[in-house]
């Protein structure tokens, strides 16, 4: 990874999806003056080191920033000891582009696990099984149309997300809207998008959070996905989850969101 940002075209890449993820190449290249061959291998080489991950969409590929490596490096050299003060220079700065911020933000999550895309399917939409490594079922009959609820698994019935399922075509994509109950948000709802993507013995599962309200909803979703993905991860892998759930690490973030949803079953 360090090789890959060692290279300040390659750096100038990354700013570009940084300003504005899901380009294709032409978008990138038409501001840098770069030919598209120059691109392609820079950006391959970023494709390798996890800093970057594509998406098709019809006929175009777009490109998407993965800030998941370099937060680890972040949380693994610096955090812990500039924690405060980052996160208070963080809070400033995420409150400025608000004001400033076009489009709406969103999330591209990749992870590679050793299964097959009917297991991976099956995990996503299965309940017993979302149960064991996401603390909530998923229950649907995952059907376009019909809607679908992310359960608590306490007995209380309460779902903490809902939402109707826009594209179902298993082994390989799922789409839903993705929100807290009741009514829409002003800004519309959410839309989350898996595809899965076999390679040999191997499976890409891409997660992608579209029309995130504000860097605050950004923020929790680059919390969590990470965290439910490992588990998952650790479950098809191992046959087991992981010892301690990954998203104690953002209790806070968590509780916030449970919060919100507490009160008589539904």
């Amino acid at each position: 990874m360090f090789k890959a940002l060692a290279d300040p075209t390659r750096r100038a890449l990354l700013d570009r999806l940084r300003e504005r993820n899901g380009q294709t190449l032409g978008e990138l290249c038409e501001p840098l003056d770069m030919a598209r061959q120059s691109a392609t291998q820079h950006l391959g080489l970023l494709e390798a080191a996890n800093l970057v991950t594509t998406i098709r969409r019809g006929r175009e590929k777009l490109h998407y920033l993965n800030p998941v490596p370099l937060w680890d490096i972040a949380e693994r050299w610096i955090e812990k000891f500039e924690r405060p003060r980052l996160r208070a220079l963080s809070a400033i700065r995420h409150r400025a582009e608000e004001d400033t911020m076009a489009e709406r933000p969103e999330y591209v999550y990749v992870t590679y696990i050793e299964s097959t895309p009917e297991r991976v399917w099956d995990a996503l939409t299965d309940a017993d099984l979302t149960a064991e490594y996401w603390g909530h079922s998923n229950v649907s009959d995952w059907r376009p149309g019909s809607t679908w609820e992310h359960r608590r698994v306490d007995g209380s019935g309460i779902a903490d997300v809902a939402g109707t399922v826009l594209e179902s075509e298993p082994p390989r994509r799922l789409a839903m809207t993705f929100d807290a109950p009741g009514e829409a948000p002003p800004q519309g709802p959410t839309r989350v998008t898996f595809d899965i993507e076999p390679y040999h013995e191997i499976v890409r599962l891409t997660v992608t959070h579209e029309n995130l309200a504000d860097s605050s909803a950004l923020e929790a979703v680059s919390a969590g996905w990470p965290a439910v993905f490992a588990n998952l991860k650790s479950l098809l892998e191992t046959g087991h989850v992981l010892p301690r759930a990954p998203w104690e690490m953002h209790a806070e973030l968590r509780a916030a969101q449970m919060a919100r949803n507490d009160g008589p079953a539904r």
